[in-house]
């Protein structure tokens, strides 16, 4: 009898691909600090379809197109194309502000997925947090995505200070939404208190996950983009992704091992719901919906002193 030897796991399964940080909006909590100044950085064309030629290649399943706001790269609509054409899913990470009717139709192909994040229902509020008027259109474009029966999923970012989340989740009740979660704002990037902190990480950072950022840098998640396993420009995702393992071990505290069950991928929250210790309910990791918040998620000690925190 022939005893065939099981596959290698790939590298990495899943990628964030942070496209652009130019973004509408200028969020107070932003992590990459994107805004209407942000750019869509070093990365070309020709180098975003090698990332995801390599990705495919590679044993990567899903990519998140994220940003800033990845519907203002000009080459998103060929870039989500050549993702779905590779054979890869897709799930597209928009503030959902302005859809124009060339992106509903790239939105419904079959393989695409949507997601974005909520914050409260009342317009001030709103406001107050994205800097911009912008409630009426982003929720009028949540009812349009599920009257259109495309796959989403809302994250509700908690910042405290008094906001209106039992009524944000009653609003995306009332606009169709079903898969909700909820998460708390990491300090990191614009309402930082230091350069870089790892106690604001998941603790799964690099486990078969990885973020390339716009200049061509490979992190272990979009959150910990002060770790760097090297760049994408100058050296293959292949050579690359097994650094990215190594770094994540060397700087992060794992999530503890009961932690989500089973363990929880990037798709079920914005961020993997870095650190979540909400109070909450149930048990494990809940599809759809990220870490459960009654697990203690959250890793034990800050960034170290070794590594290279650059302020962003």
């Amino acid at each position: 009898m022939t005893i065939t030897a099981p596959l290698p796991q790939p590298a990495l399964n899943f990628l964030w691909l942070e496209i652009t940080g130019k973004c509408q909006l200028e969020c107070t909590h932003c992590y990459a600090n994107s805004g209407p100044d942000g750019t869509h950085g070093r990365m070309t064309l020709a180098n975003w379809i090698n990332v995801l030629d390599q990705a495919a290649a590679g044993g990567v399943r899903m990519v998140q197109f994220i940003g800033g706001e990845p519907t203002l790269h000009p080459d998103f609509p060929t870039l989500v194309d050549h993702a779905l054409d590779a054979g890869l899913q897709v799930e597209v990470y928009s503030n959902l502000v302005r859809v124009t009717d060339a992106l509903w139709d790239l939105f419904t192909r079959p393989g695409v997925q949507l997601a974005t994040s909520y914050y409260s229902d009342d317009t001030g509020q709103h406001q107050a947090i994205t800097r911009r008027n912008t409630l009426a259109r982003t929720e009028a474009n949540i009812a349009e995505a599920v009257r259109r029966g495309i796959p989403l999923r809302v994250g509700i970012i908690d910042l405290g200070d008094g906001q209106r989340i039992e009524q944000a989740q009653a609003r995306l009740a009332e606009l169709g939404a079903t898969n909700v979660g909820l998460d708390r704002m990491r300090l990191l990037g614009r309402p930082a208190q230091r350069a870089c902190d790892a106690s604001e990480l998941c603790g799964r950072c690099g486990d078969g996950i990885a973020a390339i950022l716009p200049d061509g840098t490979l992190s272990p998640c979009p959150l910990s983009r002060w770790l760097t396993a090297g760049n994408v420009t100058s050296t293959p995702l292949t050579d690359l992704a097994p650094r990215v393992r190594q770094l994540a071990d060397q700087h992060i505290t794992p999530a503890l091992p009961h932690a989500c069950k089973p363990p929880c991928e990037p798709q079920c929250n914005p961020g993997c719901n870095p650190g979540v210790n909400q109070p909450g309910g149930g048990d494990g990791c809940q599809p759809k919906m990220g870490c459960n918040p009654n697990q203690a998620c959250k890793p034990k000690t800050p960034c170290r002193p070794d590594v290279s925190c650059k302020p962003k």
